[in-house]
């Protein structure tokens, strides 16, 4: 569904850039993403103290309660890969959020944005693994019968590389749903303010689809660090 105001496409437009931000405002937006955090992050870390700011305070609460909520899942291992979790999560609840304000697109509606977060997740997951347990990684994939090794192998890779289908499709689908009703109900019942229940709806579901992403790729990383059965 095409938006008929995007601020940033619009700004592009006046510098010459239309063109790219027509084609790829999913790019331009996930940009604006990135400076949001990096904004926000520099407030909550300029001036770190034993007695801290409002910003440190609500980032400690965030990331304190993400960090825990994460150990308790993967234990003490899963706190080296806690960063990776973080980033993705608050990557994805603010692309995911943004959708909500007038003239801004929320970067996820984009399948290229979701298989972007996805397909990094794929591959620390492996990463992980060798890390963990080195060669004996390949005992996750073969099974215990080793007569069977060759047709686990192939059940194995099948349902390890369906992870990225499930990750990227799951949420580039619910967050384009909420665009397209989102948009269809302003333009029958804009002026009755009928979107705004499914406004506070639709924050709730940015949450949701963020948390739901950061949970399984928790799991995926836990299920990594297992030893083989």
């Amino acid at each position: 569904m095409e938006h008929p105001i995007l601020f940033l496409v619009q700004l592009f437009d006046l510098i010459g850039l239309g063109d790219f931000a027509h084609h790829y405002p999913h790019v331009i937006y996930s940009w604006l993403v990135m400076l949001i955090l990096i904004v926000f992050g520099l407030l909550a870390t300029r001036a770190i103290s034993i007695v801290p700011n409002k910003w440190q305070s609500v980032f400690e609460v965030v990331i304190g309660g993400m960090e825990d909520f994460t150990v308790d899942i993967t234990g003490e291992e899963g706190r080296r890969f806690f960063p990776i979790l973080a980033t993705v999560f608050l990557y994805i609840f603010v692309c995911n959020f943004i959708g909500l304000m007038p003239g801004l697109l929320p970067p996820t509606a984009n399948l290229n944005t979701t298989l972007s977060c996805a397909i990094p997740v794929f591959i620390m997951t492996h990463v992980i693994g060798v890390m963990t347990h080195g060669v004996k990684y390949i005992k996750q994939f073969t099974g215990p019968i080793w007569w069977l090794s060759p047709l686990m192998l192939v059940l194995e890779l099948i349902g390890h590389s369906a992870r990225v289908m499930s990750l990227s499709i799951r949420l580039f689908g619910n967050m384009m749903g909420k665009e397209l009703v989102l948009g269809i109900l302003f333009m029958l019942a804009g002026a009755f303010f009928a979107p705004l229940p499914m406004l506070v709806l639709g924050l709730l579901v940015c949450f949701i689809q963020a948390f739901v992403f950061y949970l399984l790729s928790t799991m995926y990383f836990t299920l990594a660090l297992e030893e083989a059965h």
